[in-house]
């Protein structure tokens, strides 16, 4: 190969990428006698000549996927593809994906990667890697064609090593972490790779593939064409000389857990003799903590051997930690440990934030300088303690490096830290760019070269053509003022899409606020964002503007003025202009459309939402499927126990067609509506038509026997409701007859004026020779109304009848019970005084023969 284009070669390849580059150190490597099952079947489909393959190993965060990249590299690495051959090995080429370096996370140096490492495995393709190279030089360039770059820097040297490796054992490929690579480009790098492999001209070869498995993943690797060519791990493998299922997180893991964790301590002790080795209960705990997540086990070593505090006292307080973990449980919820045994928390949290958002990690000195005097003094005393995260170099001109990706998946989310008392951060990202801001300004040269060139852009997009690259002429149309460094930064972070609360204040520049005149600048103000800045002050301000105020009549203007921080603001504005005008509406599809939002339900609350929702375009709203669902919120339930909802439920139309509909009936048995129905509102509610039949529905007569509904029972509105046909059908019910029968309630009815009334109707009647009801009748309550006029009319009745002379047999025969009683008593004292004088003439004999002895 020619030197200048081998060197071309070597400057575009990552070498960082290769398995054992520096830069991935400490390497992550599978200890001898873990993963052995695994292992064993990966080398097992390594082997295979009849085709290639792509084994592809995925599983969650930190199951061990990178140690078995690279134990498998290693391995690949030591075997020669024949027994004369001095150099080539079995290891074509490697990639490990990273995105915490932004060469490692992109497919654009991808094949060139692999190009080099293939022509320095195998020096005879060095001459077709030339020639591709010199017949298109643009091929090494990232923002190629992938596809093209795949021919030229994959399929062409392999191509000539067809007939060469026709009868060796397969070269392999190792392409590790897949899921930090940027997505947008994944699914073409996987189909381009299947589809090598697919080539019939080209020799077998093999790729072990590993990643999360993460959707977009998943997709590509099952397509249609792709299956064929796919071996999946985890895999069931009963049948195939191995039993139960291989995976990253089996039963195997738990034993290579407890080896790694021995295996760290009894390096620990040879470090530290004075070090005692933990007993096999202690192994034995940690490893189960660690739920079968090898980096969870870990990063508990690396938090009891930090080399900064004294071992023994970090694996207790290690033990102690892990008491409160669940078997098994989530690697966040041991960081949250972690992170509580630092001395400032929130600082520890905010700096790991930090470092984990750089693009490409930076030593602890250049960090400190990049944040400033302010934040970033502390630094270095921070980071020590969070060495469980991340590799400290003794050396401070080395970069620091996280351990792990879900470190960063930790702090990108701030959710996912629940230590107690942690307080949000600024965004890191934010942070960081305010910082570079800072050192860039610094760093301007007194003379004015640079706001010189940036003040001649406007100049240079008068002379641009509508097909210059990017349309930079439309893009900088809106500039209007010689711009300043700093805000010319935000401008062009704003443009690129960052858009946070934090960089708002560049809409108050002149430039800012003429880019919201263009279409760039009406697409975000009809976004949520957009939405959230017109409610601030200056947003606010800008509406009173001649901008704002021509904004506002065109199509997305007029619809925002019918959302609800529109209303909103409107409503401001006529208060403000001694102008109250007539309470504005959301009549149209776009002003209700808008209550979808989160600023839209957020305005409900207000005073001027409420009133809006007692308006017939509010109560129309409600019984919309959005409406709807907003009752059912938490939001909505709780204005339904407000004086406006209990005002629309029970005095206009739609709020009593709503308590009728399903999504009515079944609010009424939430905790809220039972509630409701014992207010004033709900109360008079029930005494309405709707109300009364409510009780008789399915749902209605199992609120019946609730607390609630029983006492309801015995309010004015519950008794007047018993005295009416629906009511007096309800207490021949099953559930009527209980409440007579065994509730105080039902009890105390029936001694009321309505009870006594409904006793003496049919229905009554007809319960009083029941069971229930003549049972009734024998306590002492049935006893006193029987001695009433309604209860001596009833006994003339010929059910009372029947019932008396009932109670007339019940009452001879009890006293013919009684006399039977009483003479048995009789006959058996006769008995026993007969017995008496027996026993007494017996003893007298007794006392006779002992005086004659």
């Amino acid at each position: 190969m020619a030197e200048g284009t081998w060197e071309k070669l070597s400057q575009v390849a990552v070498l960082g990428a290769e398995y054992d580059s520096p830069e991935r150190q400490p390497h992550p490597k599978c200890l001898e006698g873990t993963r052995v099952d695994l292992l064993k079947f990966i080398y097992g489909l390594l082997d295979k000549r009849e085709k290639s393959q792509i084994v592809w190993l995925h599983g969650t965060a930190g199951v061990g996927k990178s140690a078995v990249a690279f134990t498998v590299a290693e391995r690949m690495n030591g075997l020669k593809v024949t027994e004369e051959t001095k150099t080539e090995t079995r290891l074509a080429g490697t990639f490990f994906f990273s995105r915490k370096h932004t060469n490692r996370s992109t497919t654009g140096h991808f094949f060139a990667t692999l190009a080099y490492q293939l022509a320095s495995n195998f020096p005879s393709v060095q001459k077709d890697v030339n020639r591709a190279i010199c017949e298109n030089p643009a091929v090494l360039n990232a923002s190629m064609s992938l596809r093209e770059q795949m021919k030229a820097l994959f399929r062409r040297p392999l191509w000539h090593l067809e007939s060469r490796l026709r009868e060796c054992p397969p070269p392999v490929f190792v392409v590790d972490a897949l899921d930090e690579c940027k997505p947008e480009t994944v699914a073409d790098l996987i189909s381009l790779l299947g589809q090598a492999l697919r080539d019939p001209e080209l020799p077998v070869v093999h790729i072990l593939l590993t990643s999360r498995s993460d959707e977009h993943i998943r997709k590509a690797i099952q397509k249609e064409e792709m299956r064929t060519l796919v071996c999946e791990i985890p895999v069931n493998t009963s049948g195939e000389g191995i039993a139960g299922t291989i995976s990253l997180d089996g039963e195997d893991v738990d034993n290579d857990i407890h080896v790694f964790l021995k295996h760290s301590f009894t390096e620990l002790c040879s470090r530290h003799p004075d070090f005692p080795q933990p007993t096999a209960d202690k192994l034995t705990r940690l490893a189960n903590r660690a739920g079968r997540r090898f980096i969870v086990a870990s990063t508990m070593m690396k938090f009891v051997d930090d080399g900064y505090n004294d071992p023994r006292d970090r694996l207790e307080l290690m033990l102690e930690l892990t008491n409160e973990l669940l078997p098994g449980t989530e690697v966040y919820k041991l960081y949250n440990c972690i992170l509580a045994t630092c001395s400032d928390p929130n600082r520890a949290y905010e700096h790991l934030a930090i470092v984990a958002a750089l693009a490409d990690p930076l030593p602890i000195s250049q960090i400190s300088k990049l944040l400033g005097p302010g934040q970033g003094s502390d630094i270095a005393t921070v980071l020590v303690q969070l060495r469980s995260f991340m590799d400290i170099s003794a050396d401070s001109s080395k970069p620091v490096n996280i351990y792990h990706s879900s470190i960063r998946d930790y702090v990108s989310d701030f959710s996912n830290c629940t230590l107690p008392g942690l307080q949000p951060i600024t965004a890191p990202h934010s942070v960081l760019a305010y910082s570079s801001f800072r050192l860039m300004i610094q760093d301007l040269p007194k003379s004015t070269d640079l706001l010189d060139a940036l003040s001649e852009l406007k100049e240079h997009n008068l002379a641009m053509q509508n097909d210059d690259p990017k349309s930079l002429q439309q893009s900088l149309a809106f500039i209007v003022e010689p711009p300043e460094p700093l805000r010319v930064l935000t401008g062009l972070l704003w443009l690129r899409g960052v858009r946070g609360p934090g960089m708002r204040s560049w809409l108050e520049t002149l430039n800012g606020r003429a880019w919201l005149q263009t279409q760039g600048g009406e697409d975000y103000l009809r976004t949520q964002k957009g939405e959230d800045w017109l409610q601030t002050w200056f947003g606010g301000h800008w509406l009173h503007a001649h901008a704002g105020h021509t904004w506002l009549q065109t199509e997305s203007g007029r619809g925002w003025l019918q959302s609800g921080p529109g209303w909103q603001w409107t409503q401001r504005r006529r208060q403000f202009a001694g102008d109250p005008g007539e309470p504005m509406s959301l009549e149209t599809w776009r002003g209700q459309d808008s209550l979808e939002t989160i600023s839209g339900q957020g305005w409900l609350e207000t005073p001027g939402g409420r009133e809006w929702l007692r308006t017939q375009t509010g109560g129309e709203w409600l019984q919309t499927q959005t409406g709807e669902e907003w009752l059912q919120s938490r939001r909505g339930e709780e204005w339904l126990q407000t004086s406006t909802g209990q005002v629309w439920l029970t005095q206009t139309p739609t709020g009593r067609e709503w308590l009728q509909t399903q999504r009515g009936r079944e609010w009424l048995q939430t905790q809220g509506g039972e509630g409701w129905l014992m207010t004033p509102g709900g109360r008079k509610w029930l005494q309405t038509e709707d109300g009364r039949r409510w009780p008789q529905t399915e749902d209605g007569q199992r609120w019946l026997m609730t607390k609630d509904g029983q006492r309801w029972l015995m309010t004015p509105g519950g008794q007047e409701w018993l005295q009416t046909e629906d009511g007096r059908r309800w207490l021949q019910t099953e559930d009527g007859r209980e409440w007579l029968r065994m509730t105080p309630g039902g009890q105390e009815w029936l001694q009321t004026q309505g009870g006594e009334g409904w006793l003496m109707t049919p229905g009554g009647r007809k319960w009083l020779q029941t069971e229930d009801g003549r049972m009734w009748l024998m306590t002492e309550d049935g006893q006193r109304w029987l001695m009433t006029k309604d209860g001596q009319r009833w006994l003339m009745t010929p059910g009372g009848q029947e019932v008396a002379a009932d109670r007339k047999r019940a009452r001879v025969a009890a006293d013919r019970e009684r006399a039977r009683v009483a003479e048995d008593r009789g006959r058996a004292g006769m008995v026993a005084d007969r017995g008496r004088e027996r026993l007494a003439a017996d003893l007298g004999r007794t006392r006779l023969a002992t005086c004659t002895e």
